[in-house]
Order: C-alpha cells, then sequence, then structure tokens
C-alpha cells in the first residue's frame, strides 16, 4: 500500500503521481482510504504493499468495528464561538460508524491515540454514564436552561444507537424537564424518537437538522459509506414535518466540484418533503482532515480532484483550512459569494421560513440527582 502523499499548500496540484493509486487502498465499506498514525503520535509509519495481503485480508480489517465504553467526568460541552447558534452540546458518541470521508470530527480522534482515518470509523466509543451525569448537571443550583445541541460532533444516530439507545435516554430527560433541544443528524434512526420529539414541538423544546449532501446514491456512498441513503433522509424529513417537528434541511457540506452543482436541487427537494429551514456550510479540513480527504478525492475523483482542491483554496485565502469565526463557515472570495448567492435565491424562491421562533427555556425543571448508572449488556 502506498503511503499518504501531501498535496502542495499553494499553486497547481500535480496529481499525476496520486492517480494511480493501487486499488488495494479502498477499503471496502469506508471512508477514509488509509488509516495514518494520530498527529500526537511519538511514531509514524507508512503502509505498503509486500505482495502477501489478499483481498479477504483487507476486507477483513476494514470490517473490524471496536466499541468502548467511557465514563464521562462532564457531558454539557461549552462554546463561545461567536459563528454558531449555540453555546452548549451533548455528544453520547465519539468516532462515527457513517464513515463520512469530510466529517470535521475526525481530528478529534487523535486526542484517543487513534488515527482520523479509518480508525475514526471502527474505534468507536459510547459514554456509559451519559444520563446519570446530565441529571447531576441539569440539577446544579448555577445551572440555567439554553438548547443543547445533541449530537454535533458526531452523529447521536449511528447504528450501534439501535441497540445502545443512549441518544434517546437523553432526550428522555430532557423531555421529562422541559429542557430545550436541537439535534442534527444523516440518519433515519430518528423517526424512532418522533415520540418524544414531537410532544417537545409543541411546546417549541425541539428541531431538527437533517444533513442531505446529495441526491446521487453513487455519490453518497462514495462520500458516506454507511449512512442513509439520500431518500431515506428526504423520507425523514417528510416523517418529522408530519409529526409536526419543526425540520432543517442542511446541504453540508458544500464541496465545489463534487456537489455544489445539485445545491438548488437539494433545496426543492427538502421543500418538497417538508422542510421548513435551510441551512449549507462549506466543506472544512482542519488538521489532519486535509490530508485524508485530498487521498480519498484522488483516489475516487482523479479527474477532478486539482480543481476540486484549487477551488476550495481560492475560498479560504490559498490555504487547505482557515479557522477564522467568520469566515470559515462559508469562505470568501467569488466563489464562495457564488455559493451563497445562489442559496440565498433559492431559499427565496421556494419559500423557506429564515426566521427561528425561540426557544422555550421557562418551562424548565431542574431534576432530582439520580446516581444511578445504566447497565449496557456488551
Amino acid at each position: 500500500m502506498t503511503s499518504i502523499q501531501k498535496l502542495p499548500r499553494h499553486g497547481r496540484i500535480d496529481t499525476s503521481h496520486l492517480s494511480a493509486l493501487s486499488p488495494a487502498e479502498h477499503r471496502r465499506g469506508r471512508g477514509a482510504v488509509s488509516n495514518p498514525a494520530g498527529r500526537f503520535e511519538t511514531t509514524q509509519s507508512a503502509d505498503f504493499d509486500d505482495g502477501w495481503e489478499t483481498d479477504a485480508d483487507r476486507i477483513s480489517d476494514a470490517s473490524l468495528i471496536s466499541w468502548h465504553r467511557e465514563m464521562a467526568r462532564s457531558i454539557i460541552t461549552r462554546n463561545q464561538s461567536p459563528d454558531i447558534s449555540f453555546d452548549r452540546s451533548i455528544n453520547p458518541y465519539r468516532g462515527c460508524e457513517h464513515g463520512c470521508i469530510y466529517c470535521f470530527a475526525r481530528p478529534s480522534h487523535a486526542y484517543l491515540g487513534h488515527s482520523a482515518g479509518v480508525d475514526f470509523e471502527r474505534q468507536l466509543y459510547f459514554k456509559e454514564n451519559a444520563v446519570a451525569v446530565l441529571k447531576k448537571e441539569l440539577s446544579a443550583r448555577s445551572y440555567e436552561p439554553r438548547p443543547i445541541a445533541l449530537g454535533v460532533n458526531t452523529d447521536a444516530y449511528q447504528p450501534e444507537e439501535r441497540r445502545l439507545k443512549l441518544t434517546r435516554e437523553i432526550l428522555k430527560v430532557l423531555s421529562e424537564h422541559n429542557h430545550p433541544v436541537t439535534l442534527i443528524t444523516k440518519s433515519g434512526l430518528i423517526q424512532r424518537d418522533i415520540d418524544l420529539l414531537a410532544p417537545m414541538a409543541e411546546k417549541q423544546l425541539a428541531r431538527v437538522a437533517l444533513s442531505v449532501t446529495t441526491l446521487s446514491n453513487d455519490l453518497s456512498r462514495t462520500m458516506e459509506p454507511r449512512a442513509a441513503s439520500p431518500k431515506r433522509r428526504l423520507e425523514t424529513i417528510r416523517a418529522l414535518s408530519d409529526a409536526g417537528i419543526p425540520v432543517t434541511i442542511m446541504t453540508a457540506p458544500i464541496i465545489p466540484g463534487l456537489n455544489d452543482a445539485e445545491l438548488e436541487s437539494l433545496l426543492e427537494a427538502g421543500r418538497d418533503a417538508g422542510a421548513q429551514h435551510a441551512g449549507y456550510v462549506l466543506l472544512r479540513l482542519p488538521y489532519d482532515l486535509k490530508d485524508i480527504f485530498q487521498e480519498w478525492l484522488v483516489r475516487h475523483f482523479p479527474d477532478r480532484a486539482t480543481r476540486v482542491i484549487n477551488t476550495l483554496r481560492s475560498m479560504r485565502g490559498g490555504l487547505d483550512y482557515d479557522a477564522n469565526w467568520q469566515t470559515r463557515q462559508r469562505g470568501e472570495g467569488p466563489f464562495a459569494k457564488l455559493i451563497s448567492t445562489r442559496f440565498h435565491k433559492a431559499v427565496n424562491r421556494l419559500g423557506y421560513d429564515q426566521s427561528r421562533r425561540p426557544f422555550r427555556v421557562d418551562l424548565f425543571r431542574k431534576p432530582e440527582p439520580d446516581n444511578r448508572q445504566p447497565s449496557f449488556d456488551f
């Protein structure tokens, strides 16, 4: 296997030496092409093909998924970012089986001693004591309620949630105590929790965003190999909307040269499915993600890799990533302005409601502390 090749930060990209990556580098059912060492590791290794590994070995390696228990000391994460609409979030899981190649959370796996590549998709963590810690934090004398964003870093409805039901138990706590919540997901599993979310929405306590990146099944399978199909996501928007739950379609991330041409079609499909609100975010490539995404791009789309990366850089001041709060979500420059103009024109034409009814925080009632911990058979 070939080690990761880094594209130059500026200027024209020569991908002639990268486009011939061996088919062995493609891990079936995975988003990332490789599994480089985390950026905090003291040693680095490079894979190479010595001729002894078989296709069966690779498929077996790619299919391994390990779940790890984690005892959280705190569960509500605070932020002061001025470019996002919430100041607190809960992430029941770390790592994500969906395998989305563009996920901005991939580099966070380095803090656990794992790779942002394939490890992010198969070395997964669940916070076993999340419900008990949440009750404790909500019951604190100093706690003041504001909307909690659930499942922001990694999807709160990834496949193992069917069995663990950790997200559902968290929602039960929030519902019981009338605490406002927002969720973002690309999984149809959220329909399971309509019985909790619909009554909360009726009291202005719940909203949901569905991330829909493309209407193409082929592109979706390549970018998001284990996530719900585009059709399933639109069906989920319909089910939530029919239940009276406000739904936002997030056309995110926008990747110029891959899915930007679908922007208007995505917004129209979301509107037809019942979404009331819409949003978009430009692809972000922090830390290790830039190399992992570029490697994936050259592997799967060698004919357009140069154009995609150069266009992204033109929206980031010539860099692979700009962390500036004012521009990191949207980019800057002519192409970024064009995407913004197209989005707002489509939103206005399709009749999306860009206003937001405020959440109710006056209904919140503090829970009694509960030090019992749920038991997970694992």
